[in-house]
């Protein structure tokens, strides 16, 4: 399919074929996409909890009990689900990681750019931390980066998703131990194939979006 074909064809689906599983293949890809994901300054502020199996997916589908129960099936019945996961914090030992990852991939030919680099994320960091008092809040934008990349990247796959904020968040970084490792969740996104019965299908219902005269400025 074309760029235009993808995004015609994508849409948050709400209800799943629970015989219709994912190949290892393409989890593998599914994997990948998560881990390439572009961040500023490539802070890769994330941790991702991936759903599988009967069981990895009912303790995932204890953050759509009570008021988000509107939500269960849309776990139950999907083949995985993604938890995507923001750090709650960072400090010049995760800033060094980070630096000491890229060096160990061959990213910097020598000691200053590596120090460059170092004093970079430093400093943007910094800004948030100190001056707009919103690190948390830009890691999560980050986060966001990585769900809007996930979307398209599986719809290229041919697959189904559904991103959900519609979660319990605190009842899945108990049930996974999140803030004890400095993360907390975001949102959860389910993968599959679409049911026959998708009342939001886009070979039912066709797509809406604001049209190009409102929305861009060309200059």
């Amino acid at each position: 399919m074309s760029l235009r074909e993808i995004l015609n064809w994508r849409y948050t689906t709400k209800a799943y074929d629970a015989s219709k599983k994912i190949s290892d293949a393409d989890m593998a890809e599914i994997k990948n996409l998560l881990r390439m994901s572009p961040s500023s300054v490539n802070l890769q502020p994330w941790h991702f909890i991936i759903a599988e199996t009967e069981e990895g997916k009912a303790r995932m589908a204890k953050g759509t009990q009570g008021f988000f129960h509107f939500n269960e099936p849309k776990i139950s019945n999907a083949s995985a689900v993604v938890l995507f996961c923001s750090k709650t914090d960072a400090d010049e030992d995760y800033y060094k990681h980070i630096a000491d990852t890229e060096d160990k991939n061959g990213r910097f030919p020598n000691e200053d750019i590596k120090n460059g680099f170092l004093g970079a994320v430093k400093t943007f960091a910094g800004i948030h931390k100190y001056d707009l008092k919103d690190l948390q809040h830009w890691m999560e934008k980050q986060v966001y980066l990585n769900i809007g990349s996930f979307l398209l990247g599986v719809a290229s796959l041919g697959i189904d998703a559904t991103p959900m904020e519609g979660i319990d968040v605190k009842a899945l970084d108990e049930e996974f131990g999140l803030r004890e490792k400095g993360y907390t969740a975001l949102v959860a996104v389910s993968l599959g194939y679409r049911a026959e019965s998708d009342f939001n299908s886009t070979d039912k219902t066709p797509k809406s979006r604001l049209p190009e005269s409102e929305i861009l400025t060309v200059i």
